[in-house]
């Protein structure tokens, strides 16, 4: 499945570099200081004109969130990390499908293939480094699946559970960020693996799942039910938490496990190769939170 999908994957084209190219010299985690203050002020004329461009650019459906009124949002972040309604995205039922975990767009999916993930054309990294380099937890996702799902500044920031699981480990992994846009990702090799980020690795009825929360310029913080704001600040080096020895945190199918205050991209890997991906997930599909994801 991997290789057939992969091979349509676009080449990076001369525009994609002159946009990422410059991108090495930014003081990314500066500008990403400067928005988390920006984005956290509570000057109402300010934070309304700033929800007002953005709905109108990026065509926002306010309509689905529980409180349709900017005027409700003291922030420009509590806008971005709206509820919405649970209507709006019901959650894919049956005990063998496990769901979406976001809104946005199919970066890639595929096969892990001896420990190697496609990132575009021409660019894979391995699975090692994506998770912070531990052995014990990368050797479980040697040969499994993966998909890449990429959020826009249109779309919901919280991010659910596809399945019920038991969290074992929760990894920080200080980088770069990188924009994690198609036209970066085509051109910065192993991107994934080179920019912040926070791995969190649960036990499911399906076998291990990891879900990486892949922070990006302007994505100033992460955070997740269980530990709060991970980041900022940042850290060095790569921290690990161990919970499976210490704590019982349980998460339900379609529960909300952690949010980004800016858009990013969240990478799910399954140990179990013989899940199947829905095959509607195709590079640059739309997808929605809950809607059927993999299955077996």
């Amino acid at each position: 499945m991997s290789d057939e999908k992969n091979s349509s994957s676009p080449a990076a084209s001369t525009g994609d570099y002159l946009f990422a190219l410059p991108q090495y010299i930014l003081p990314h985690h500066l500008i990403s200081r400067i928005v988390l203050f920006a984005t956290r002020l509570k000057i109402k004329w300010f934070k309304n004109v700033l929800m007002s461009w953005v709905i109108k650019r990026y065509n926002v459906k306010m309509d689905e969130a529980e409180v349709a009124d900017i005027n409700h949002y003291a922030s420009f972040n509590e806008f971005f990390t709206r509820p919405i309604k649970a209507s709006a995205r019901p959650i894919a039922q049956g005990e063998n499908v496990l769901c979406c975990p976001v809104d946005g767009a199919v970066s890639q999916v595929g096969d892990i293939t001896d420990s190697t993930i496609f990132q575009a054309k021409g660019h894979n990294y391995s699975a090692k480094a994506l998770l912070g380099g531990y052995d014990d937890i990368a050797q479980q996702f040697q040969s499994g699946k993966f998909a890449t799902l990429y959020l826009s500044p249109r779309d919901y920031h919280r991010i659910h559970m596809p399945v019920d699981g038991t969290l074992e480990h929760m990894v920080y992994v200080p980088g770069r960020l990188f924009s994690v846009n198609p036209q970066t990702v085509r051109c910065i090799p192993g991107l994934f693996a080179r920019n912040e980020r926070v791995v969190a690795v649960f036990d499911t009825a399906f076998g291990p799942m990891a879900m990486v929360l892949v922070g990006a310029i302007n994505v100033s913080c992460i955070e997740t039910v269980w530990q709060g704001v991970i980041t900022p600040p940042h850290r060095q080096p790569v921290h690990r938490w161990v919970y499976k020895d210490h704590q019982d945190i349980k998460l339900a199918k379609g529960e909300e496990m952690g949010r980004f205050n800016m858009g990013s991209t969240v990478i799910c890997l399954f140990a179990n190769n013989d899940l199947q991906i829905d095959p509607a997930f195709t590079p640059e599909a739309a997808i929605k939170m809950g809607q059927a994801f993999v299955k077996i």
